[in-house]
């Protein structure tokens, strides 16, 4: 029978609580979640506000930051010698928004800010909604187009690292060149940016965690760490399949960190 890895030592760094309004349960039985699976700690990344023509429905609104940061700060005192628990943001890269998003990171002290990329132009690429466009669009330019913003992303200054790096695989629909991952990924390294190694690929139609097993294993050889995250958007998903995720990033040398105060820890 082969052993589990201990995540005793391990993060969930992907979470997100119901004021990004696709999320259920309270940021405490996240918390809970996580003690009992005996993880070390948590950080809260719920979708960060944006101006509100983009993406509204989909995020916390720019009234509820102060509430966000209030909420988790609460947490922290409940589970306090418990359970870690850290404040954090998904924030968006979409050209144009740059000095809005740096505005509201300045707005409080964050330990870690997830950047990733959600659309391509006006489109939700990552939306069930809107899934039917795939069927007009080059995959091979639609991956291309993509991971450009990838590496605007890394390019910003603006985060600690890159969530979900292959998002658009999640229906299913892969990238059938790779070259514009591999030099995303060079930019990332070259930005000494983190990389958010996330389960929830596992629980969506391509059924395999972000990144894929190859670019994985790309990025490690790049010196390119990662962060665990379930990216879970109910308190049953937090730590969702960590032990497989440990497995894989194992065996291909890949170093598993966290944030805090936006300082990487190893």
């Amino acid at each position: 029978m082969t052993s589990r890895p201990p995540l005793s030592k391990h993060w969930d760094s992907h979470l997100h609580t119901p004021l990004c309004g696709h999320a259920s349960g309270q940021p405490r039985e996240y918390a809970q979640a996580a003690l009992d699976a005996g993880l070390a700690g948590l950080c809260f990344t719920d979708h960060m506000p944006m101006p509100a023509w983009y993406d509204a429905p989909w995020r916390m609104r720019l009234d509820q930051l102060a509430e966000y940061v209030d909420t988790v700060r609460g947490v922290q005192a409940e589970f306090a010698g418990r359970l870690e628990v850290r404040l954090g943001l998904e924030a968006d890269f979409h050209p144009g928004t740059e000095r809005f998003v740096e505005r509201v990171l300045g707005a409080h002290e964050w330990d870690y800010v997830l950047g990733s990329v959600h659309y391509l132009g006006a489109w939700g690429f990552d939306n069930p909604e809107f899934v039917a466009e795939y069927e007009d669009r080059d995959l091979a330019g639609l991956y291309r187009d993509y991971y450009a913003l990838v590496e605007g992303a890394a390019r910003s200054g603006l985060f600690d690292s890159i969530g979900h790096l292959d998002l658009p695989k999640k229906f299913g629909h892969r990238d059938p060149e790779n070259g514009a991952a591999w030099r995303a990924l060079d930019v990332v390294a070259e930005c000494g940016l983190a990389l958010d190694f996330n389960t929830a690929g596992w629980r969506k139609p391509v059924a395999e965690a972000y990144p894929s097993p190859g670019l994985t294993r790309a990025a490690a050889e790049r010196g390119i760490p990662f962060v665990l995250g379930s990216d879970a958007h109910s308190p049953q998903e937090v730590g969702f399949r960590f032990s497989e995720a440990l497995r894989q990033l194992g065996d291909v040398g890949g170093q598993v960190v966290t944030y805090a105060g936006r300082v990487r820890r190893g």
